[in-house]
């Protein structure tokens, strides 16, 4: 699960995995974020569709 808060100027992800635990990711801009996304996300390392990857970065742009 993936949780993202705006907290001034300032971006934070969340993961909580069950494996895991949680790991918390702070961006201090929106492409910081991006360019996180997109290397966190990457076609290599996604295990879904192309479309569910789609629609995730999305999700992330629309942040």
């Amino acid at each position: 699960m993936l949780t993202v808060e705006e907290n001034g100027k300032t971006l934070i992800v969340r993961e909580i995995s069950d494996q895991w635990g949680e790991d918390c990711h702070t961006f201090l801009s929106r492409p910081a974020l991006m360019n996180w996304a997109e290397e966190r996300f990457s076609r290599d390392r996604f295990d879904g569709t192309e479309e569910e990857r789609a629609a995730l970065l999305q999700a992330f742009k629309e942040i």
